[in-house]
């Protein structure tokens, strides 16, 4: 095919093409002029996918269970997009595709599209791209957006920001699942998946997550818990049906419109944030004065908020007190 043009682009995302969901995502990745008048143009026809969010500890088998949620949704006739946020190489900042090896199953159904997309360094391993990448899919009419984190850090913390109903997945006799309990994840999950369930501590592990639940009765909505076993699909049916039944929840109260709108604007000042940040970060490596603010602080010569101060008044023409009240 002749090279994409923004409209080509456009009308392939629109039509679902494959090949023009590709591109326009690795646009989006690249960070290239024509994905911000891409998105632009297709964002007043997004809002229709349900999106929901994969997460949870390395190695308690998120991909796979994804890979049965895909074939569960398909069996029900609905189409699914799959973002799944992969770690890193420190040398690349591609993405390691070893967990995507999994939804290979799907690879070639035409109704399912499947794209990693590298970390490349972000905090909690969700990229500034994800969201927009899940705007194009919607764009593109599937039905559901899957979105699986890389699962460590701040990525469990991260996926709320984006969807609607976030399942969070963990593993009986897992030490990474015990540390997901006590570092206060248990507050994120609209769905909690216990997956292996033939393993001797499954039960075990359902009453330890009923407990931390319990601590909160106040929620309007009290995460289920389901066991499941994905590489044999058992307890996929139930899962998903959980998943609707929270969906249902969401419209039926009037939060879903809520959580959306309250989801977008945290992402435009998370966007904002980040480019603020990277701005003023190239401008302080670029200006003498600057620089030596830092060097003072690192000398113990100046405190930092005083160079706080003196560096958002010289960067963003912010001025204010330490604490950052403007007084101007």
């Amino acid at each position: 095919m002749a090279a994409w043009t923004h409209d080509t682009l456009v009308a392939g995302v629109r039509a679902g093409d494959r090949r023009a969901l590709a591109r326009a995502i690795t646009l989006i990745e690249n960070a290239d002029p024509l994905a911000y008048e891409i998105v632009r143009e297709l964002y007043p026809e997004t809002g229709r996918s349900y999106v929901v969010g994969m997460t949870g500890p390395p190695g308690v088998g998120k991909s796979s269970l994804l890979s049965a949620l895909i074939r569960h949704v398909r069996g029900e006739g609905a189409s699914a997009g799959v973002i799944s946020v992969d770690p890193s190489s420190p040398f690349t900042r591609g993405a390691l595709l070893g967990d995507r090896i999994r939804l290979a199953d799907h690879f070639l159904d035409p109704a399912v599209f499947i794209r990693s997309m590298g970390t490349r360094g972000h905090l909690g391993g969700l990229a500034e791209a994800t969201l927009q990448a899940a705007l194009v899919l919607d764009a593109a009419g599937k039905d559901i957006v899957f979105i699986e984190t890389v699962g460590t850090g701040q990525s469990e913390i991260g996926i709320v920001t984006i969807a609607d109903t976030v399942v969070l997945v963990l593993m009986p006799g897992s030490g990474d699942s015990i540390q997901a309990l006590k570092a206060g994840i248990m507050e994120i999950p609209d769905v909690i998946a216990v997956n292996k369930c033939d393993h001797p501590a499954a039960k075990t592990m359902v009453n330890e997550v009923s407990s931390i639940l319990a601590l909160d009765p106040d929620r309007s909505w009290r995460p289920p818990i389901l066991l499941t076993e994905a590489v044999r699909g058992e307890g996929i049916a139930e899962l998903w049906e959980k998943v609707g039944e929270h969906q249902q929840h969401l419209e039926e109260s009037g939060l879903l419109a809520g959580r959306r709108a309250e989801h977008l604007a945290g992402e435009v000042f998370a966007v904002a944030s980040a480019r603020a940040k990277t701005h003023l970060e190239r401008t302080v490596a670029g200006n003498e004065e600057l620089a030596r603010l830092l060097e003072a602080v690192q000398r113990r010569e100046l405190d930092p908020l005083t160079a706080v101060r003196e560096i958002m008044e010289k960067v963003f023409h912010i001025y204010g007190d330490p604490n950052g009240t403007d007084t101007r």
